[in-house]
C-alpha cells in the first residue's frame, strides 16, 4: 500500500446537441417532469440545490448539486432495484449545461462515472432523453420512448432482449 495518489480514468458519457428552441424553453422540459411523462415517468426534480430527485417511479434518486436556471442543472444519480433502499450500483453525476447559440441552445449532457459494462447502453439511453427533449423543447410530436430506444440500440449496437444486469 502507498500513501501517494493514484490515477485513474472513470468512463463517462458526454453530449453535445444544437436544440431549435430557446434556452428557456429547454430548461422547461428538463425540470419540469409533467412535459416529458414518457422519460421521467412517475417522478420529481425539487428545483433547489439539495432538493430531491425521484424518477421512473423512484428507479431513479438523487440530489440536486447544481441549479442555475436555463443555464445549469446537475444533480447525482443514482440507480434502485423495486424495493431497494441502498443501491447495488455506485452514484454518479449528472450534468446539463445549456448556451444560447446561433438562435438555438447548445446542450450539453454529461454523466460519469459509467461502469464500463453499461457505457454503450448508457450512452443509448442518454440518447433517447435527449431525442425527447428536442421533440419537447420545438413542440415536434414526442414519440413513446421504446420508438427512440430502438431506434438508438441499433445505433450503439445494443440488443435489447439482452440487456447486462
Amino acid at each position: 500500500m502507498s500513501h501517494d495518489a493514484q490515477f485513474t480514468h472513470a468512463p463517462m458519457v458526454r453530449f453535445e446537441r444544437s436544440v431549435a428552441a430557446t434556452p428557456d424553453k429547454v430548461w422547461s422540459v428538463l425540470t419540469n417532469v409533467r412535459l416529458l411523462p414518457g422519460w421521467y415517468g412517475e417522478g420529481v426534480i425539487e428545483p433547489k440545490v439539495g432538493g430531491k430527485v425521484a424518477l421512473m417511479g423512484g428507479h431513479i434518486r438523487g440530489t440536486v448539486t447544481q441549479r442555475q436556471p436555463s443555464r445549469k442543472l446537475a444533480y447525482t444519480w443514482n440507480v434502485f432495484a423495486p424495493g431497494e433502499q441502498d443501491s447495488s450500483f455506485p452514484e454518479s453525476y449528472l450534468t446539463l449545461e445549456l448556451a444560447p447559440k446561433d438562435g438555438a441552445t447548445a446542450l450539453t449532457l454529461t454523466h460519469l462515472p459509467v461502469l464500463e459494462p453499461f457505457v454503450t447502453l448508457n450512452a443509448m439511453g442518454w440518447h433517447t432523453f435527449l431525442d425527447m427533449i428536442d421533440a419537447a423543447s420545438t413542440g415536434a410530436p414526442v414519440e413513446p420512448r421504446e420508438t427512440y430506444m430502438k431506434r438508438n440500440a441499433e445505433r450503439y449496437g445494443i440488443d435489447l432482449s439482452h440487456l447486462p444486469s
